[in-house]
């Protein structure tokens, strides 16, 4: 061997695995590629990931219920947990048996008034030079659904609606039922160091949850049944449907508001120019109410949530993830902030302590 051969020295070639440069790019890439795999698991399991988050939102209703039950009955928790569940179906079966038929009876008479408003409007509209050879409300409805992408994805039946509402109330009740052996089961899977400050955590956003959702429920019932006997009392038909509707919608901050003013005005302007002024005065009454009173009171209570971030979270969940996402997007928000802020605080505490002599 010669002495050039003898000086040289092999070095790991890329095949190698050994080789500390081709180590780090395959844990890089590995990270790359689990966080892709992540997002896409995502993407196709958005569906079911959002009804287990609503089931989440739903338990975190019962919880809270049960818990302010206590405070007058002083009994198990289980106990006061059916009482919640129970009174629960029987005011929606009560309200829907009752109201059931007058609400069958005027739903065909309110799509009816509600697509002859909108005629008048885009009529008006094309009148300017807006439509070219006018526009009909079947074409502008299919414009707009069509803009929104997925809109309307989530729930494309009665029978999809059935069964997600049927799977949201399940899973709400078995979590309400025994919350602490699914907090333990996702802790578990967590290094030891990090199990406190986890639940910890999640007992920070349940806390949150559980005063939105109070709050959101408080402002449901004073729209809706305010929004029933003020339209009753001003003589405008269908205040019921309205009412409910406008209930239902005010689960949806800003843009639920928007909908339920936009057919609350409809209907009364399709009796007089007297009950369109009065079903405006409501509208603006109504949401008054609930935007100077309840919602600030909420705000202190749970989670300081911005207004253009609501909105802006709204119309993206919506887009990307359907009706679900939309209805979802402020419980998602709040919790999302309360992590963020147990988390800082979690720091903050822990610099703090690093930092004293």
């Amino acid at each position: 061997m010669s002495e050039a051969q003898g000086l040289h020295v092999e070095k790991p070639g890329p095949a190698e695995l050994r080789d500390p440069l081709i180590r780090d790019e395959l844990k890089k890439a590995g990270v790359w590629f689990t966080l892709a795999l992540a997002i896409a698991l995502v993407i196709f399991l958005a569906q079911p990931l959002l009804l287990i988050v609503a089931g989440l939102v739903f338990a975190s209703m019962l919880d809270g219920g049960a818990r302010l039950l206590g405070r007058v009955l002083p009994i198990g928790r289980g106990w006061r947990l059916l009482i919640v569940v129970v009174a629960s179906l029987a005011f929606l079966f009560g309200t829907f048996a009752m109201a059931g038929m007058q609400i069958a009876a005027q739903a065909e008479t309110f799509r009816t008034v509600v697509e002859a408003q909108l005629q008048r409007g885009l009529d008006w509209l094309s009148s300017f030079g807006l439509f070219e050879g006018g526009i009909k409300v079947a074409d502008f409805s299919q414009q707009i659904m069509g803009s929104l992408g997925r809109l309307t994805t989530a729930v494309s039946s009665a029978l999809g609606a059935i069964t997600s509402l049927f799977m949201i109330f399940i899973i709400g009740i078995f979590v309400a039922v025994e919350p602490r052996i699914y907090e333990r089961g996702v802790g578990w899977m967590l290094p030891m160091r990090r199990r406190d400050q986890f639940y910890r955590t999640t007992g920070h956003m349940a806390h949150t949850l559980r005063r939105l959702m109070a709050g959101r429920l408080l402002g449901m019932a004073v729209e809706g049944v305010g929004t029933w006997l003020l339209l009753m009392a001003g003589g405008v038909p269908m205040a019921a449907i309205l009412g409910i509707i406008t209930g239902i919608l005010a689960f949806l901050p800003n843009i639920g508001a928007i909908i339920s003013g936009v057919l609350i005005v409809l209907v009364g302007f399709s009796v007089s120019f007297e009950a369109g002024l009065w079903a405006i005065g409501v509208y603006l009454v109504v949401q008054i109410v609930d935007g100077y009173l309840i919602v600030p009171y909420v705000a202190r209570k749970t989670v300081d949530l911005a207004p253009a971030l609501v909105l802006g979270a709204q119309l993206l969940f919506g887009a990307l993830l359907g009706i679900m996402g939309l209805a979802l997007a402020d419980p998602i928000v709040a919790m999302i902030k309360a992590a963020l802020e147990q988390k800082s605080k979690e720091d903050n505490g822990l610099a703090a302590g690093t930092a004293e002599p």
